[in-house]
């Protein structure tokens, strides 16, 4: 299975790498907007800020072509900012429009919860999604940010958890996945949700 992991300058994607190679798939960075159509799955990581991630998408070319293969129907997964870049926007960088697969906005946690919030959740499977097959209700995941996605929509979501209050974590529409936790960090869970990525 050939995967194609995005690289516009906004994610740790060596550990991701690695973590897909251990699932048995081949990987190789996509660095050109013409090496969209390599690939039968293609991953975007990020960590950093919305508004630059949107920059350098733009600048590299990358944007339109990554919606044509959104487009095309074949699986996509967007990890933690990759996730979050496929909304209308975020309160982290007002005025800066996401890619608008997902209606809805980013938004940052209230000033009275520590942030970026850091460490392991439990999460809470809303509805099934491929991604957790294989694992149970509320098990651990890494997490690593300082904004949530809120959809507008919930038959997106797929799973939450809570910080403060309950946020989402997961959303799934058809071929376009995204998670906000960093299953590369996750151990055995992570590696068991990427399996199941590169098996779909």
């Amino acid at each position: 299975m050939n995967i194609g992991i995005v690289d516009y300058g906004a994610g740790n994607l060596r550990s991701v790498a690695k973590a897909l190679e251990h699932c048995g798939a081949q990987v190789q960075m996509i660095t050109t907007p013409s090496a969209f159509n390599e690939f039968d799955k293609i991953i975007l990581p990020g960590v950093g800020a919305f508004g630059q991630a949107m920059s350098a998408l733009n600048a590299l070319g990358m944007k339109d072509a990554l919606m044509a293969y959104i487009d095309s129907g074949r699986p996509f997964l967007g990890i933690c900012l990759g996730m979050q870049v496929l909304f209308s926007g975020s309160e982290e960088s007002p005025g800066i429009a996401g890619l608008d697969v997902f209606p809805g906005e980013v938004k940052r946690f209230p000033r009275t919860l520590k942030v970026p919030h850091l460490g392991w959740n439990q999460v809470q499977i809303e509805s099934q999604s491929p991604l957790f097959k294989n694992l149970p209700d509320q098990a651990f995941f890494y997490f690593a940010h300082s904004y949530y996605a809120a959809p507008r929509e919930s038959t997106c979501i797929r799973a939450s958890t809570e910080y403060g209050d309950s946020y989402t974590v997961a959303i799934a529409r058809e071929n376009i996945f995204g998670i906000q936790f960093h299953p590369e960090k996750s151990q055995r869970n992570g590696l068991v949700l990427l399996q199941n990525y590169v098996d779909l």
